[in-house]
């Protein structure tokens, strides 16, 4: 068992099993022995790879959009520009540099990044700290943004906690994790039947077969209500990409990544990523509760092809050698590509009410 794992085996075998979510929460973010704590898990070295960490051209396509957001809202100064989960901060430089084109942009841009590991934070600081004047870091983004709002979030919310509840024979009962009875390493178990419906199960769901699976992410909903009410209030726009499904449906989604390669989920707690595949329907509900409006999801690949990255990936290629052209093409096709990120990664933004739609979305109100 991996020190992290035995951690929560002794843990549970004083308290009980733990949810999925308090699971999921010690695996990625344990101060000791977290994976987000003490890793720096992006790029070819790591366990994955996002996607500005595949092309220069998405960090470029997205500071574009930001500022011409930014023009769109009325070039309000200044402007807090925000990023959750920046990861190794390749994204906001790459967005910078060609936010830099936009006059007046980035001397209205107050940068701050929402990050909780001081391993990325230093990264982070090596990648942007030449480049930004002043970011700023805070570990949520409740109370960080002070007027209009800018706001990224990439394959941010697929590493947010979920509950997962299984139906049973005998209802609807909350996955857990405990002790097993062989090696004594850490097993699924159900815990008792609910009262009712799990919660935010669809009307829809309400009858899915036994061995059915409803994931849920309260926190997610949290978050983005929390940007809502402030875009509602104070104005901007926010954008959300992340893989996952545009309408909420059962599904175990609910995956380990280690070494660039699927990994059992129990196994190597600590030393290996989670994640789970984000509810876009259930996302664009909470926004709209709290007051904003939702455009999208798109997918990927039609958002980064509105936003012209077929040209720009041209440009890239007339001046690059044969081998950075055959990687440059390779790129794209990860980017956009429909059996690649084109499709299962879906584009969401989110605006006040009655504000027009933002680009890249003007074909999908």
């Amino acid at each position: 068992m991996s020190p992290l794992a035995s951690k929560l085996a002794a843990r549970i075998r004083a308290e009980g099993p733990v949810t999925v979510a308090e699971f999921m929460a010690a695996a990625l973010g344990d101060p000791e022995h977290g994976y987000y704590r003490h890793r720096n898990p992006f790029g070819v070295q790591g366990d994955f790879i996002t996607a500005p960490e595949v092309s220069q051209m998405f960090g470029e396509l997205l500071g574009l959009w930001l500022a011409m957001t930014w023009h769109q809202t009325g070039s309000p100064a200044p402007v807090d520009v925000i990023e959750l989960g920046p990861g190794r901060g390749t994204l906001m430089a790459d967005a910078w540099r060609a936010a830099r084109r936009i006059p007046g942009f980035t001397d209205a841009a107050r940068v701050t990044l929402i990050e909780t590991s001081d391993r990325l934070r230093e990264v982070q600081a090596q990648t942007v700290g030449a480049l930004i004047p002043a970011p700023r870091w805070s570990d949520r983004f409740a109370g960080t943004a002070e007027g209009p709002l800018l706001l990224i979030a990439n394959e941010f919310f697929d590493a947010l906690p979920i509950h997962q509840f299984e139906r049973s024979a005998a209802g609807w009962c909350e996955r857990l994790i405990t002790v097993g009875d062989g090696d004594g390493g850490l097993d699924f178990t159900l815990g008792a039947p609910l009262p009712a419906e799990p919660p935010y199960l669809p009307a829809r769901s309400k009858d899915a077969p036994p061995g059915s699976v409803w994931e849920c992410c309260p926190q997610a909903l949290e978050v983005v209500g929390e940007i809502a009410r402030h875009l509602e209030a104070q104005g901007g726009a926010a954008i959300i990409i992340d893989y996952g499904h545009g309408r909420s449906a059962v599904g175990d989604t609910l995956q380990a990544v280690k070494d660039h390669q699927y990994h059992p989920v129990l196994e190597d707690v600590g030393a290996a990523d989670l994640t789970a595949h984000v509810d876009f329907e259930a996302l664009a509900y909470a926004a709209k509760q709290a007051g904003a409006a939702v455009h999208g999801p798109i997918p990927q690949g039609v958002f980064l092809r509105a936003l012209g990255i077929e040209v720009r990936h041209r440009m890239l290629r007339e001046n690059a050698t044969e081998p950075q052209q055959v990687q440059l093409d390779a790129a794209l096709n990860r980017l956009i590509g429909a059996d690649e990120m084109g499709t299962l990664f879906k584009v969401m933004a989110l605006t006040p009410e009655g504000a027009p739609p933002p680009e890249g979305f003007e074909a999908h109100v």
